[in-house]
């Protein structure tokens, strides 16, 4: 039997019924759901914006990886690199203009260097940099056939321009570490060679015949080049498939959590909508039943 709306068995409340109506529904409009509403429209934004912030990361470092510094304007050593700094991963190829004293006693020369279809050696010399604390840059002066063929190293002070590279090290032993022949130009087997401190990088010296690539004709002092072969300029590295791919990964990441406060945004709306108490309307034709 049928429970009137007053409670009592057998009664009817005149005029009710207990049919819930869509007038009665929670609309998603409701002044009760707008700090919700607003809640999840800042969340949303805040973790778009910070997706975007780490894609826009992950594309700057991928491009600045794959620029080719070979043919800018250079800038002085001190700029780019310091004597104690690591090699900076953006500034390899970056013209850079040196100004020292050689040290012919540590000149080395670096084996197994092919050069228009030839293998020969570099012939490279440190240059103590002037203002850096004693401390000297590896320059590789040019490329002869053998160590021979080299002239003999440089002395007195020099100013030249030379682009940066950082340093090789792929594991290969030297064979003879009592001689000036190297396997690779690596910082730990060539100071062995000198009594300064070393920059973490080298510097291969820039072709003067190239017409405007760079300013060394006039600026170029006691450069250290006569009677070698200029040195190619050193391929720029690929751009891998891993590079700054930990913040391609946080743009995702912060992209998924936008879609995450959507979700949860619109599930609580619907459940506001459903659990909403079924309120009674008035009937076109209300009845009465008596018990």
């Amino acid at each position: 039997m049928a429970t009137p709306a007053d409670g009592r068995p057998g009664r009817w409340a005149p005029g009710t019924t207990g049919r819930r109506t869509l007038d009665h529904v929670a609309s998603p409009l409701a002044p009760r759901l707008w700090p919700v509403h607003l809640l999840a429209l800042a969340a949303v934004a805040v973790a778009v914006g910070l997706g975007l912030w780490q894609w826009q990361s992950w594309e700057s470092q991928r491009e600045a990886a794959a620029r080719d510094l070979t043919a800018v304007d250079p800038i002085p050593l001190a700029d780019a690199l310091g004597p104690d700094e690591p090699f900076p991963g953006a500034m390899v190829g970056q013209p850079v203009v040196v100004a020292g004293t050689w040290v012919p006693a540590g000149t080395v020369y670096v084996e197994g260097r092919p050069q228009d279809g030839r293998d020969g050696v570099w012939a490279v010399t440190p240059l103590e940099v002037d203002g850096a604390g004693g401390s000297a840059l590896l320059v590789v002066r040019g490329w002869a056939l053998t160590v021979s063929d080299a002239p003999e190293p440089p002395t007195g002070d020099a100013e030249l321009v030379a682009r940066l590279q950082p340093p090789e090290g792929t594991g290969e032993v030297d064979a003879d570490p009592t001689d000036d022949v190297l396997p690779q130009l690596r910082i730990a087997d060539a100071i062995q060679h000198v009594d300064q401190d070393l920059y973490g990088a080298y510097a291969v010296v820039a072709d003067r015949a190239t017409p405007g690539a760079w300013p060394v004709g006039e600026r170029a002092t006691n450069p250290g080049t006569d009677g070698l072969e200029t040195v190619a300029p050193p391929e720029q590295p690929e751009v891998g498939a891993l590079t700054s791919l930990r913040n391609l990964l946080y743009a995702l990441e912060w992209w998924v959590f936008a879609g995450f406060a959507v979700f949860l945004w619109w599930r609580f709306v619907r459940d506001q909508r459903d659990e909403e108490p079924a309120e009674p309307r008035p009937d076109s034709a209300p009845t009465q039943r008596l018990g």
